[in-house]
């Protein structure tokens, strides 16, 4: 990876690479959400710092903070409680993340900042019928019952859960421009 990155001599960087799923990929997946979003966060990050990347921004999640945190979420609240056990594999993952970009700005003074945006959703999203987060699964039961044989207007779709859990959603074009602002302005908060 260090040869590929000296080749290419990136100023910014924007990390947004992930595993990510849904409930169920969460938790039937625990170790390869937990090893995978590790590997790709410390050798990326590491090696951007090695290299010479001038500037870094890691891109987690909201679910890094405690699952009944007072609203809106403060920054102070992370580490405060425990987190969401439906996605805490993924959540450690994002947390060491953000706390090496911490480290290494501490340290070596690397400008690595991190942004922990909402749900995103938007076009080459995940639609798996399992494996997938909550908007794409319920835009894939819309659709399936839509076009199902003998539907209509009155075609209802069913969805599991009590309807009182609260959601916020972020088109992924919504989250480019600020990203793109933090990314060549830079950031010195985590």
């Amino acid at each position: 990876m260090q040869c590929w990155f000296a080749e290419h001599q990136f100023t910014v960087l924007v990390l947004a690479a992930a595993k990510v799923g849904g409930i169920e990929a969460n938790n039937s997946y625990p170790a390869d959400f937990l090893l995978e979003n590790l590997k790709i966060q410390t050798h990326v990050i590491e090696t951007a710092w090695l290299s010479g990347v001038r500037r870094l921004l890691f891109l987690g999640s909201s679910c890094i903070y405690p699952k009944f945190p007072e609203q809106p979420i403060q920054e102070e609240t992370l580490l405060t409680g425990s987190l969401e056990p439906t996605n805490d594999w993924y959540a450690i993952a994002k947390i060491t993340g953000l706390k090496l970009c911490a480290a290494l700005r501490g340290q070596y003074g690397f400008d690595a900042s991190s942004l922990m945006p909402t749900n995103l959703y938007g076009p080459g999203d995940n639609y798996h019928p399992t494996n997938s987060h909550v908007l794409p699964a319920l835009i894939r039961c819309f659709h399936e019952a839509a076009r199902a044989p003998g539907r209509g207007a009155g075609t209802t779709v069913s969805c599991l859960g009590s309807g009182t859990a609260l959601r916020e959603f972020l088109h992924v074009d919504d989250l480019v421009r600020p990203a793109c602002l933090l990314g060549s302005v830079g950031s010195r908060g985590q």
